[in-house]
């Protein structure tokens, strides 16, 4: 998908709009709509990928992604797995817990050596890797929490049990 005619409709229509300022302004804005273009055309890629990840999360058996090949960007959708039988998902396929949901972005750190490997599954998978996360999470938490036993009565542990990070 050539983003081209769409930055040049605004170029235009920022013109346009500042016509009646006389041919100072007309020239201003000329200048403003080249300067725009990479933010303009960032905007529009950030806006195709967004409705990549909302399409993918309402499709059970395919993702759509947003390749960009020099200043195009292309869609794809890949299939992910063939339908699940009639009778529920297959054994460690996980169900969204909400797909219709309004979709957010996070920030994810992970060590260098653990990215690689989630790549390295998730293409083999062909699926993107934010596609693989969400399936790994909500894998993760349809999982019933493993027992706990109920808290002693008795005299307190001097132990400290937890995580805390500065």
């Amino acid at each position: 998908m050539d983003l081209t005619p769409y930055l040049e409709t605004l170029r235009a229509d920022l013109a346009a709009a500042a016509a009646p300022g006389g041919p100072e302004t007309t020239r201003a804005a000329e200048l403003l709509g080249h300067s725009l273009e990479s933010s303009a055309r960032l905007a529009l890629l950030e806006a195709l990928s967004d409705a990549a990840a909302e399409i993918t999360t309402r499709l059970s058996d395919a993702t759509v992604e947003v390749r960009l090949r020099g200043r195009e960007a292309d869609l794809v959708v890949s299939q992910v797995n063939p339908a699940p039988p009639a009778d529920g998902p297959a054994p460690g396929m996980a169900t969204p817990v909400d797909a219709g949901g309004d979709l957010t972005r996070l920030t994810l750190r992970m060590p260098e050596a653990l990215k690689t490997h989630v790549e390295q599954i998730a293409a083999a998978e062909g699926i993107s890797v934010n596609a693989w996360l969400v399936r790994a999470v909500t894998a993760a938490i349809s999982v019933p929490p493993p027992f706990s036993p109920p808290p002693s009565r008795g005299r307190p542990s001097k132990s400290l049990k937890g995580y805390f990070q500065a």
